[in-house]
């Protein structure tokens, strides 16, 4: 297994450009496969996660090209309507394309997903949302069947703003003639994201970033060329690498709307952050300040995805911090690597309560998840000495050339 070894105290500087959201780019795969004709989807990050969903499409039989960042799909090749268990359990993602296999074949077999260990994540949202669009389902030996043959449109009610499940509702109800609504669906800006590209295609999809959808279906898709949008929690990742190192960073082709739940809570430590169109200039001193109470919730409150790297400011923050992570009941395993660092941090339930302290140290920690690995490595950039950040692959489910970035802006760390 790969790992970074860091050794710290050195500001970041200089500038870098975001990369396209992987929370975007997956459900805009799967959606690629609501019409027959070529689609071109560019700013596409090459991630493990990407990797894994253009490895499934390729196993329904979906020819692609994937080059310096541009996936070209020819979906009329789809010719099976199975993603088995070994595919499936690498990625969380693949249970979104449940809704565009239904709405091609009208039929589907999927394995439960997987993914990070993050905490429990069901899939029970998704199946009842597909249930009352007239889909039979049967669940047995890890498996989920589905028949789509009767399906029709509803006015679905999630009751939990689920991303996932709004998402695999809009894709099956483009297929769907007459109107679908979703009450209480997510409101991410991927969202937005995921029916600019349907309607870029030829849909007809309202309400995004609201908590009210509307999808009037039935309509053939055609050929699209589509840019997805920048990562909010690579752009979120990288403010809280400068806050902390204390430095000057450029982040070009961020969008800064997407980051007001960030900035609200480091407006006490002395930074400066200006954004003009698709840049956002980030200023720290250095200086510390304080967080108070943080706590994860769906968009537009602080997103989960930035909690362990929220944590990292906590752990050296000015008094006393609170982390309560209303999401996910295990993402919290990232604090027993930060104590390793010398952070002095209690944790009951999802609570977790940080006293700030004035330095860290290099230790050799582990990345168990995704964002938890992130945050193990920002905090490597602050400490003294150096920090070996083993199981690096989980970092790179999310994020393109972290450590090449972090190079560029004059972090001293190596992947070995």
């Amino acid at each position: 297994m790969s790992k970074y070894l860091i050794n710290g105290g050195k500001p970041l500087n200089g500038e870098i450009n975001i990369q396209g959201a992987k929370n975007s780019v997956l459900p805009i795969l799967s959606a690629s496969l609501l019409t027959q004709q070529k689609v071109v989807i560019r700013n596409v990050p090459r991630l493990r996660d990407v990797d894994n969903m253009l490895k499934i499409l390729k196993n329904l039989g979906v020819d692609y090209q994937f080059e310096d960042n541009v996936v070209v799909i020819t979906p009329s090749t789809l010719s099976s309507y199975e993603i088995p268990s070994g595919l499936a359990r690498e990625l969380r993602s693949s249970i979104f394309l449940l809704g565009s296999v239904l709405a091609r074949e009208k039929r589907a077999k999927v394995a439960y997903p997987g993914g990070c260990d993050i905490g429990l994540r069901p899939i029970d949202l998704h199946i009842k949302a597909l249930k009352e669009m007239g889909v039979k389902i049967v669940e047995g030996g890890g498996y989920v069947y589905c028949d789509a043959e009767n399906m029709e449109p509803s006015s679905i009610t999630l009751d939990y703003p689920s991303v996932g499940a709004t998402e695999n509702v809009m894709l099956l109800a483009t297929a769907i003639d007459g109107v679908t609504t979703i009450a209480n669906s997510a409101e991410e800006p991927e969202i937005e994201d995921l029916q600019n590209f349907i309607n870029a295609m030829g849909g007809e999809v309202s309400g995004a970033g609201t908590p009210f959808l509307k999808i009037k279906g039935g309509k053939p898709l055609k050929s699209v060329d589509y840019t997805v949008m920048p990562d909010r929690i690579e752009a979120g990742t990288f403010i809280i690498g400068t806050v902390l190192t204390g430095g000057e960073v450029l982040l070009k082709g961020a969008r800064a709307d997407h980051l007001n739940a960030l900035f609200s809570k480091i407006q006490k430590w002395d930074c400066k952050i200006e954004w003009s169109g698709g840049n956002i200039l980030v200023s720290a001193s250095g200086k510390r300040g304080e967080l108070g109470i943080i706590e994860t919730k769906p968009y537009p409150g602080f997103p989960t995805d930035l909690q362990a790297e929220i944590c990292v400011l906590g752990a050296v923050a000015n008094g006393s911090t609170m982390i309560v992570e209303n999401l996910f009941e295990t993402r919290y395993k990232h604090i027993p690597e930060l104590q390793k660092m010398g952070a002095q941090v209690k944790v009951k339930d999802r609570i977790a309560v940080f006293n700030g302290v004035k330095e860290l140290t290099g230790a050799e920690v582990n990345a168990f998840d995704l964002r938890g690995g992130a945050g193990l490595v920002l905090a490597g950039l602050i400490a003294r000495g150096v920090t070996e950040v083993n199981n690096v692959h989980f970092i790179e489910r999310g994020y393109e050339d972290f450590d090449i970035k972090l190079r560029k802006l004059g972090a001293d760390i190596i992947k070995k």
